[in-house]
């Protein structure tokens, strides 16, 4: 990648290039264990790229050997401050559910241990690449916790209540290879190429699909589905499809079909959304 900008915070790297925002775990010297400070680096990573109108898609990764082990307990435990507080949110959830709101897609690049909180804030992820060595965990039940980051909502979407159940439960912990056929993850690469491979990825979503298209396609696919009746959905689509008659990504995309070369995508995120969407 070429033109990096890095902004280093506590826990979390940020670095902007080729479009491409990165968001690195940056604790390895604790294998990436997970903190309250971290929660609120990570969201406050994910609001500076949605926000920049210049970052087409973020990747997720973790420095070192392993993406992250959960909670660091080294220190006896989490600073949870008022848990009681109606207004308090738990430390998994500040990440994922801000993933899940992200107007942007987002690839998650996960090598060696992602188990408790390195499990639950990739679920909201659009695509999951891992290493071959990586290793998965829903661990709670088996330290007398509770799942976090809304992690019984997007797993079973993911995986189906099954196999959900399975990893939930058990807290057992999982290879890479179960994890791609229950389709957790998307695909499986060497340890040294799986960020790599997120790269690749990011640059084919940057050329050849259109940004609004994207995050609303995205937003959709998230908040529409679960929906009892495809009525709403599809009054929608009518609205959408109308709209597009006369939009210039529309045009630029039936255009740059036909003349066989790649697309020039002029709406930008956030600023060109429609306004009605009804989230």
């Amino acid at each position: 990648m070429t033109g990096t900008s890095v902004d280093a915070v506590e826990h979390v790297s940020y670095a902007v290039a080729d479009q491409t925002a990165t968001v690195t775990l940056n604790r390895p010297e604790a294998r990436n264990g997970y903190t309250v400070r971290m929660s609120d680096e990570l969201a406050e990573a994910f609001d500076t790229a949605d926000a920049d109108p210049a970052v087409r898609v973020v990747v997720l990764t973790g420095e070192g050997r392993d993406f992250c082990v959960g909670a660091d307990l080294s220190a006896g435990g989490l600073d949870l401050q008022d848990p009681a507080d109606p207004e308090w949110n738990e430390p998994a959830g500040r990440c994922s559910l801000r993933v899940f709101a992200m107007n942007k897609p987002v690839i998650a690049a996960v090598r060696g241990a992602a188990v408790g909180a390195g499990s639950t804030i990739i679920l909201s992820a659009d695509f999951r690449l891992a290493s071959t060595d990586a290793r998965f965990g829903f661990v709670f039940s088996r330290r007398g916790l509770y799942p976090e980051g809304a992690s019984t909502w997007f797993l079973p979407r993911l995986v189906g209540l099954g196999r959900a159940m399975d990893w939930m439960v058990s807290g057992r912990v999982f290879d890479a290879a179960e994890a791609l056929s229950a389709g957790l993850v998307t695909s499986l690469h060497d340890p040294d190429e799986v960020l790599s491979e997120a790269y690749a990825l990011a640059r084919d979503l940057i050329r050849n699909t259109a940004p609004v298209s994207t995050a609303v396609i995205r937003q959709m696919l998230y908040r529409m589905s679960p929906l009892d009746s495809p009525l709403p959905v599809q009054r929608l689509d009518s609205r959408l499809i109308a709209d597009s008659m006369t939009s210039p990504d529309a045009a630029e995309g039936i255009m740059s079909f036909l003349q066989r070369r790649d697309p020039q995508w002029t709406g930008e995120v956030p600023r060109d959304l429609p306004h009605y969407l009804p989230w």
